[in-house]
C-alpha cells in the first residue's frame, strides 16, 4: 500500500520518518504501484511466469510448494520452471492429455482455477508447468531475498541458510492497517529503516545496504526481463536502496545513529573489488551520479571519499598496496559529474598561504593536492629503490637488470592509469580541463629550482613525481603529433602573449635580455589559445623541469658515488692505524658506516633512475615530442611553413632581422631538444634508428650557420655535440646513425661544412671564462663530423671553393687549426716528459713511502691531462693530413705557410731529436700516444705539401727549428722494420730532404748577401726584414704578413689591444720603396763581390 494512500488510522510518523519523508521528497520519489495487498490478479501472464525464474532467489525445485494461510508470509519460494507454457486456457486438448513431468520428481501439480488435469491426461511430450504467482506473493519473496528480511518470526534463514532480519514493527503496522502480512513495494522503505536498526552499532550500515544493492541489480540484469509490474517493484527497491545508502553516509541520525567518520564514508567500499558483495560497482556509480543534479550531497560523498583516499596515498610508496586506490580513481574518472565536483574541492589545487615558504609551495602539489599523491607513486621513491636494489655495492648486474625491468612494467601500468585519468579530466568539461591544466602549470611554475646548479631534494618536487607528470603530458600530445606534422600549425607562438599558464619570466631567453623580454611580453594579444598550444608549452616546460632534470642527475650521481667511494677507501686505510687510539678509531668507524650508507643510497637511486629514464618507450615518446619542438622552432625563426616532408627549403643564413617571438623564447626550448638527443645517443641509441629525422640536422646546421640567433655559447656548442653523437658507431651503422643523412641531404651538402668552419672560428672568442679549454672539446667534435663526411667529394670541393672565394674566412680557419696543433702538441708532449720522469722516480727503491705517494698523485694528474691533450692532438693532426692532401694551394698561402712550416719542424725535433727518449712511457696506449703513428702523420703533411716551392722555402727558412739531422733521423726510422714504411714513401721523404737542404743553402747565402738589416726595415714583432710594411691604427709599422697572422688569431692591434681589422691598415709605400732599394743595392754588391772573387781566383790559377 502506498503511504500516500493510507487513511486517518495510520499511526503518526516519528520524527525520523518526518526527516525521511522530507529527504525523499527532495530526491524526487518515484510513483509507487497503487496495487494493494489482496488486489492482485488471479493469474499472471506468460512473461510474469518467466520473470519468476529470473528474480526469485530462494526457490526450491525439490519440495512442492504448500498453500499459505491468508495474511501469512509465504516462506517457500515457488519452484522455477525450466520451460514455460501458458496455463490460462482450460479447454486446450493438450492440457488434458499431457502427463505431468513433475510427477517423476515427486512434485505436486498446482491448479489454476478449477481445471486441474490429471497425470494421465498430460501428453507424452516433456512440458514444464510453472506455478503462477500473484504479484503480492512474488513481491514478498523478491523483497525478502533482496534485503534478507522477513515478517514471519519463525523464519530465521532463507533456503540458502542466510540469516533473515525479522521486522516486528512493520508486521504490527500491517496488521493494524488490516493489510496482508507481505512485503510490497510500498513497504520497502519502512522495511529498510527497521532492518537498518538491527545492524550492530559497531558495524557500518553500508555493510548491510551494499549487498542488498548488489542483489537487486542482479535481479534487474537477469537475461529474461521481468514484466512491467515486477520491474516497477525492482526499480523501487533499487531507488530506495540507493537513497538509504546516501542517507547512511550523510544522515546517520536518520537511522538513529550518531555520526561516525569510520562508518560514514565510501572509502572502504570503494577500495574493495567491485565484484565483492560490499564493494562499489559501476552500477552504484551510475545510479549515484544520476542523482547529482537533484541532490548536491551525492557528489560531496564521493569527493570526500576521494580526498580521504588521496591523503592515504600520500603516505604510500610503490612498495605498498596502492593499486586499489588508483583503481578507484580510474573508476571515479569515468563519470564527468564526479570530476567536475572534484575540481571544485579546495584540495584539488594548492592554495598558498603567506606563511608558506617557496620550498613548501614547490612540494605542496605532490602531497597536498588530490591528484599529487597518485602521481607521486614511483620506483624512484627511496624506499622502493632500497627494496629493489638491496646491497647495491655488491649486487649482481643481472639482478639489477631484472629489478629494473620489473619496475618499468609496474611504472608503465601506473602511468597508463594516470593517462586515462588525466584524459578524463580533459574531456569532462571546460572547467575540469582548465583545472587540470592549471594544476600541471602550478607544478612547473613552482619547481624552477629543479634546474639550479645546487638542488636540495627536500626543497623541490621529487624526481618520480615530475617524471610521471612529464610522461602523462607526453601522452596528451600524442593525438596531434603525427608523422607528417599536419597539425603543427596549431601551435600558436602568440600563446605566450595571452596570459599563459606557464611562467617563464625568470628564464634566460634565446637572444634577448630581461628588459627586452619583459617589454615584448608586456603587450598582451587578444583572443584565446587552443588546447594544443596549452599542452605543447606545458609539456615543453615539463621536459625541462621534470624528465630533463632527472636525466641530468645520472652524471651527478656518478660523481657523487666516485667521491664517496674515495672517502670510504681512505677511512678503511686509516682505521688500522688507529689501534692505539680507540676514541678516534670509533669515530672513524662511525664515519665509515655513514659513508657506506650514503654511497649505497646513491647507487640504489642511480639504478632506479636508470630503470625509469632508460625505458625505451619513455624516451621514444620524449624524442617524438622533441622532433615537433625542433620543427616548430625552425618555423618561428625562419617565418616559413617548414616541415621535413612538405618540401619547403630554408634559406641560410637566416634573416638578419631576428623575430622577437623567437628571441624572447626561453633557452630551454632549444636546450630540451639537444639534451634529450644527447642523452638518447649515449644511453639508448637503438631507439634513434627510427626516431631521427632530417629536422634535427636542419636544426643544428641552421643555428650554427646563423649562430647570432642564439646568445648562449654552450647552447650553440650542444648543436655540434648532437651532430658528433650521430657519427658514433651504432650496430651496423659504422659511421653513425646520422652519416647517411649528413652525406645525402642536399641541405647538409650545401651548408654543413661552412657552418662547422664558422663555429670553429667563433668558439675561439665565446666570451665565457672557460672558453680557452672549451674550444678544444668543441673542435674535437667538429673534427669527428668532418671525418664522417670527408669521403664525400662534395665537401672536398666545397672546402676548396671556400679557400678561393672566401679567402679571409678560410685563412682564419687554418690559422686556428695551426694554433691548436701547436698548443696541443706542446702540452701533450710536455706531459709525456713528466710522466716519463714520474715513472722513473717510482722505480727508485730508495724513495720513501710519503714521497712515493706524492709522486703517484702527481703522476695520476699528469696522466689525466695527457690523455685529454693527446686525443685532441691525434684528431687535429688527422684533420691537417686530410686538408693538406686536398688543398695544397690553400695551405701554402703566404699568410699560412711560414707558421705551418715552423710548427712541423718544431714537433719533428721532439719526435726524432736527441731528447725523444724522454717521451718513452709505460703503456703509451693508455694516453692515446703512439709515436709511430704521430710521426707518420707529420711525414704525410710534409709530403702532401712537397710539390709547393713556397713550402720548401718556408721549411728551410725556419731558423729556429729546421735541422737536417732531424730529417735524417726520420729517414732512419722509416727504414726500420718497426715502421714497415712503404718504399715509395721512403724515397719521397729522402728526395724531400734534399730539397730542404738545397733551399737552406740558397737562403743562407741570400742572408749573407744582405748582411745586417737596418732597424727601420726590421719588423718589430718578428725581427725579420719587412717586404710589405703597413701602418697600423696605432701608427706602428709592421709587415703585412705579420699583422695578418696576428688578426687571424686575435682581432686586436698588438700594440694597443684595440679592435681592428686588416682593412684598417695603411700601406707604407715610401718605406717599402726604400726597403726594396736597399735590398737591391745589397744584392748587387754581393754579386759584384762574388765576381771579383771569382776573377781573382782565375788569375791565381793562371
Amino acid at each position: 500500500m502506498d503511504p500516500n494512500e493510507r487513511d486517518e488510522r495510520e499511526p503518526v510518523l516519528p520524527s525520523q520518518d518526518h526527516m525521511r519523508q522530507q529527504r525523499l521528497a527532495k530526491l524526487g520519489r518515484l510513483e509507487k504501484p497503487s496495487t494493494k495487498p489482496g488486489d492482485t490478479t488471479k493469474s499472471e501472464t506468460k512473461s510474469e511466469v518467466s520473470a519468476q525464474s529470473a528474480l526469485s532467489t530462494s526457490s526450491s525445485s525439490t519440495n512442492p510448494p504448500k498453500p499459505n494461510p491468508v495474511n501469512q508470509e509465504n516462506t517457500q519460494s515457488t519452484p522455477l520452471p525450466s520451460r514455460e507454457i501458458t496455463s490460462t486456457t482450460s479447454s486446450s486438448p493438450s492440457r488434458t492429455s499431457t502427463p505431468n513431468p513433475f510427477s517423476q520428481l515427486g512434485v505436486q501439480n498446482e491448479t489454476n482455477g478449477n481445471n486441474a488435469p490429471s497425470d494421465s491426461a498430460l501428453p507424452s511430450k516433456k512440458m514444464h508447468i510453472a506455478k503462477v504467482d500473484t504479484l503480492e506473493d512474488w513481491s514478498n519473496r523478491a523483497i525478502s531475498d533482496i534485503f534478507r528480511i522477513t515478517l514471519d518470526e519463525s523464519r530465521t534463514t532463507d533456503t540458502r541458510g542466510n540469516k533473515l532480519i525479522y521486522l516486528p514493527e512493520l508486521k504490527a503496522e500491517l496488521e493494524q492497517a488490516g493489510e496482508p502480512i507481505k512485503l510490497t513495494a510500498s513497504t520497502i522503505d519502512s522495511a529498510i529503516i527497521e532492518a537498518a536498526r538491527h545492524v550492530p552499532s559497531g558495524k557500518a550500515l553500508l555493510d548491510y545496504l551494499l549487498p542488498c544493492w548488489k542483489r537487486v541489480m542482479r535481479a534487474l540484469k537477469h537475461p529474461r526481463p521481468p514484466p512491467a509490474e515486477r520491474l516497477a517493484v525492482l526499480n523501487e527497491a533499487k531507488r530506495l536502496c540507493m537513497s538509504n545508502c546516501i542517507f547512511a553516509l550523510t544522515m546517520p541520525e536518520y537511522f538513529g545513529r550518531d555520526p561516525n567518520p569510520s562508518h560514514d564514508s565510501l572509502v572502504p567500499y570503494l577500495l574493495r573489488h567491485h565484484d565483492n558483495e560490499d564493494g562499489i560497482c559501476l552500477d552504484f556509480f551510475n545510479e549515484a551520479v544520476s542523482r547529482i543534479p537533484e541532490d548536491d550531497t551525492v557528489a560531496a560523498v564521493f569527493v570526500d571519499a576521494m580526498v580521504a583516499m588521496s591523503r592515504k596515498v600520500a603516505t604510500m610508496t610503490m612498495n605498498d598496496d596502492y593499486k586499489p586506490y588508483i583503481n578507484c580513481l580510474v573508476s571515479y574518472s569515468r563519470f564527468s559529474p564526479l570530476l567536475n565536483a572534484l575540481v571544485e574541492h579546495p584540495s584539488f589545487r594548492v592554495n598558498p598561504t603567506p606563511d608558506m615558504t617557496k620550498e613548501q609551495i614547490a612540494t605542496a602539489s605532490e602531497t597536498q593536492t588530490i591528484l599529487g599523491p597518485f602521481f607521486r607513486i614511483s620506483p624512484l621513491q627511496a624506499e622502493v629503490t632500497k627494496t629493489y636494489f638491496a646491497n647495491p655495492r655488491t649486487i649482481d648486474p643481472g639482478h639489477v637488470r631484472s629489478a629494473q625491468s620489473a619496475l618499468q612494467m609496474t611504472l608503465k601500468a601506473h602511468q597508463s592509469d594516470l593517462t586515462g585519468i588525466t584524459n578524463a579530466f580533459v574531456r569532462a568539461s571546460p572547467n575540469a580541463r582548465n583545472s587540470i591544466l592549471d594544476w600541471f602549470a602550478f607544478i612547473m611554475n613552482t619547481n624552477h629550482k629543479r634546474r639550479a646548479l645546487q638542488v636540495k631534494a627536500t626543497e623541490v618536487a621529487s624526481d618520480g613525481f615530475m617524471v610521471n607528470v612529464t610522461a602523462i603530458l607526453d601522452q596528451l600530445c600524442q593525438p596531434f603529433m603525427d608523422a607528417t606534422f599536419s597539425r603543427i600549425d596549431r601551435i600558436d607562438i602568440n600563446y605566450l602573449r595571452r596570459n599563459p599558464r606557464i611562467d617563464m619570466s625568470d628564464e634566460t631567453k634565446l637572444n634577448a635580455d630581461q628588459a627586452t623580454s619583459d617589454a615584448f611580453y608586456k603587450t598582451q594579444l587578444p583572443g584565446s589559445s587552443n588546447f594544443i598550444s596549452e599542452v605543447f608549452f606545458l609539456t615543453l616546460a615539463a621536459h625541462h623541469y621534470g624528465l630533463g632534470a632527472t636525466n641530468s642527475k645520472l652524471k651527478d650521481l656518478d660523481k657523487d658515488i666516485k667521491y664517496v667511494e674515495g672517502i670510504i677507501k681512505r677511512i678503511e686505510e686509516e682505521i688500522p692505524k688507529l689501534q692505539s687510539e680507540p676514541a678516534r678509531q670509533f669515530m672513524a668507524k662511525q664515519q665509515l658506516q655513514n659513508a657506506v650508507k650514503a654511497v649505497e643510497r646513491h647507487i640504489a637511486l642511480k639504478h632506479g633512475i636508470e630503470g625509469v629514464v632508460l625505458d625505451e618507450s619513455t624516451q621514444t615518446l620524449s624524442l617524438q615530442f622533441m622532433r615537433y619542438v625542433a620543427v616548430w622552432l625552425l618555423r618561428v625563426a625562419s617565418g616559413k611553413d617548414y616541415t621535413p616532408v612538405n618540401g619547403v627549403k630554408l634559406e641560410l643564413p637566416l634573416s638578419a632581422d631576428k623575430p622577437d617571438a623567437f628571441s624572447c623564447l626561453p633557452e630551454y626550448a632549444l636546450q630540451d631538444i639537444t639534451e634529450n638527443f644527447k642523452f638518447a645517443f649515449r644511453f639508448v641509441p637503438q631507439i634513434l634508428i627510427s626516431a631521427l629525422g632530417d629536422e634535427m640536422i636542419t636544426l643544428c646546421i641552421t643555428f650554427l650557420r646563423s649562430s647570432d640567433y642564439i646568445k648562449n655559447p654552450y647552447l650553440k656548442s650542444s648543436l655540434v655535440t648532437v651532430l658528433c653523437s650521430g657519427t658514433w658507431p651504432v650496430f651496423h651503422f659504422r659511421s653513425g646513425i646520422l652519416a647517411d643523412s649528413l652525406n645525402g641531404s642536399s641541405f647538409a651538402n650545401e651548408h654543413l661544412l661552412h657552418s662547422l668552419m664558422k663555429f670553429y672560428i667563433e668558439c675561439e672568442h665565446s666570451g665565457v671564462s672557460s672558453a680557452f679549454y672549451d674550444k678544444f672539446n668543441i673542435r674535437y667534435e667538429i673534427f669527428q663530423v668532418i671525418k664522417c663526411i670527408w669521403p664525400n667529394n662534395v665537401y672536398k670541393d666545397q672546402l676548396s671553393r671556400e679557400s678561393k672565394v672566401n679567402r679571409q674566412f678560410f685563412l682564419q680557419f687554418v690559422n686556428l687549426l695551426l694554433n691548436d696543433a701547436t698548443y696541443l702538441l706542446d702540452e701533450a708532449l710536455t706531459k709525456l716528459v713528466k710522466i716519463h720522469e714520474y715513472q722513473k722516480q717510482l722505480r727508485d727503491p730508495t724513495l720513501s713511502p710519503e714521497d712515493k705517494e706524492k709522486v703517484r698523485t702527481d703522476l695520476e694528474q699528469a696522466e689525466q691531462q695527457c690523455q685529454s691533450w693527446m686525443q685532441l692532438v691525434n684528431d687535429t693532426m688527422g684533420m691537417m693530413k686530410l686538408f693538406t692532401a686536398a688543398l695544397r694551394d690553400a695551405f701554402t698561402m703566404p699568410e699560412i705557410v711560414t707558421r705551418l712550416a715552423g710548427m712541423l719542424n718544431y714537433n719533428l725535433e721532439s719526435l726524432t731529436g736527441p731528447k725523444r727518449s724522454n717521451l718513452k712511457v709505460e703503456d703509451g696506449k693508455k694516453y692515446h700516444f703512439d709515436p709511430k703513428t704521430l710521426l707518420l702523420d707529420f711525414i704525410h703533411v710534409y709530403l702532401n705539401l712537397a710539390p709547393k716551392p713556397a713550402f720548401i722555402d718556408a721549411v728551410a727558412a725556419d731558423g729556429r727549428s729546421y735541422k737536417p739531422a732531424n730529417f735524417e733521423a726520420a729517414s732512419q726510422l722509416l727504414r726500420s722494420p718497426k715502421f714497415n714504411a712503404d718504399p715509395g714513401m721512403r724515397a719521397a721523404w729522402d728526395s724531400l730532404r734534399e730539397k730542404f737542404a738545397e733551399a737552406k743553402r740558397r737562403l743562407d747565402q741570400a742572408e749573407l748577401d744582405l748582411g745586417d738589416i737596418p732597424d727601420e726595415f726590421e719588423d718589430p714583432l718578428m725581427g725579420d726584414l719587412m717586404t710589405d710594411p703597413v701602418i697600423l691604427p696605432s701608427h706602428n709599422i709592421v709587415d703585412r704578413s705579420t699583422i695578418v697572422q696576428q688578426l687571424l688569431s686575435n682581432p686586436l692591434d698588438p700594440f694597443t689591444r684595440s679592435p681592428m681589422t686588416i682593412e684598417d691598415v695603411v700601406p707604407a709605400d715610401e718605406l717599402r720603396a726604400r726597403i726594396q732599394e736597399w735590398k737591391a743595392e745589397r744584392i748587387a754588391a754581393a754579386k759584384a763581390k762574388t765576381k771579383v772573387s771569382e776573377g781573382g781566383n782565375a788569375m791565381d790559377t793562371d
